[in-house]
């Protein structure tokens, strides 16, 4: 079998682990801020501030920028459903504005329309591994005060215009096993502003700045020193484990037939979380099922966008968004993780394309 998602973890990350155990200092501690300031270097910011899981960072760093009732957050309906329930989590609205059919993010294009006095925030979503066209979503909230926060849970080490994605809003990142780099679980917020940072810290750890003495309602939404560790040691290789994950697509972009490829614009680099392709017309199941039995992992990232989830339709959401609605009816990702061999590859080529003819 050749799954769709494979984290890698070897002796690094063990001793790493081991480390921390003997120290007997497991919760929030040295390495949390190691990793902190290692991840903050990488996205090439100054502030970066570790939770327990990418959706806590969404919720903090909503918090953080003072979105809540009565607000509302533009944001994208095809993602995975967190994205748009951190917003409810702080009591705002999600708007949802649709995708760009050729690269799955949201459109820059159609933000203003959705603008009211109401709307706080922007939340862009890196999806799959793809920065998002970000200079047009800057000038449109520095044009109308909004912040920006972007979930960057999919897209370590993504890049535009050559800037790596978490260093243009507030960063949003994840560390669940599949992604590019794991901790196991965990999540981490990015900024350049040193009064968000310290909000964000402050939010996390039951809104502390002294122990025992709370300024304002906060979370426990801490990173652990174990989680952290495997993270330090991940990081290490991070570049290495993106760079097999480009060369995979790569060699998937030029081997498949009969299916749309995934879009890769020439200011973008693609660190490929996923390489998701579109199979037309009633056709996309019977390629799922066809490579499931061949013995090759594949999953549908997203059957439902999320404006049509039930929880969303008894919210009163009744919206006809067109490309996302389409790209959840044709999108199917294949193996891209950087524990692919050059077999597996081959195998996985030759298997769609026998299935497509």
């Amino acid at each position: 079998m050749i799954p769709i998602a494979k984290p890698l973890l070897g002796a690094e990350e063990k001793l790493a682990v081991m480390e921390v155990l003997e120290s007997g200092m497991l919760a929030q501690g040295p390495r949390v801020q190691a990793f902190e300031e290692a991840f903050a270097g990488y996205c090439g910011v100054r502030y970066a501030v570790a939770t327990s899981s990418g959706t806590t960072a969404l919720h903090v760093a909503l918090l953080a920028h003072g979105v809540g009732p009565e607000d509302e957050v533009i944001t994208t309906p095809f993602t995975f459903i967190a994205s748009a329930n951190s917003v409810l989590y702080v009591g705002a609205r999600p708007v949802f504005v649709d995708i760009d059919p050729e690269t799955f993010n949201i459109r820059p294009d159609r933000l203003e329309s959705a603008i009211t006095s109401r709307t706080k925030a922007i939340m862009p979503v890196h999806l799959f591994g793809l920065a998002v066209d970000m200079n047009p979503i800057m000038e449109v909230a520095r044009r109308y005060g909004l912040a920006v926060i972007e979930d960057a849970c999919q897209a370590h080490g993504a890049e535009y215009r050559g800037r790596r994605v978490g260093a243009f809003g507030t960063g949003c990142f994840s560390f669940y096993p599949t992604k590019n780099i794991t901790t196991g679980e965990g999540g981490i917020i990015t900024t350049n502003d040193e009064d968000l940072a310290d909000k964000c810290r402050v939010i996390r750890q039951h809104g502390m700045r002294r122990r025992y003495y709370h300024d304002e309602l906060g979370y426990n939404f801490r990173m652990t020193d174990v989680h952290a560790a495997i993270g330090l040691a991940q990081m290490e290789k991070l570049e290495l484990f993106n760079e097999a994950r480009i060369s995979n697509a790569r060699y998937l972009s030029q081997n498949l037939r009969g299916v749309a490829a995934p879009s890769v614009p020439a200011e973008r680099r693609h660190v490929f979380h996923q390489y998701t392709i579109r199979v037309s017309g009633d056709r996309r199941d019977y390629v799922l099922d066809g490579l499931r039995v061949r013995g090759i992992g594949t999953a549908v990232y997203y059957p439902v966008p999320v404006h049509r989830q039930q929880l969303y339709a008894d919210m009163g959401y009744d919206l006809v968004l067109p490309e996302a609605e389409r790209a959840a009816a044709e999108v199917l990702s294949l193996p891209v993780h950087p524990g692919l061999s050059t077999d597996d590859l081959e195998r996985i080529v030759i298997s769609v394309n026998e299935l497509c003819e």
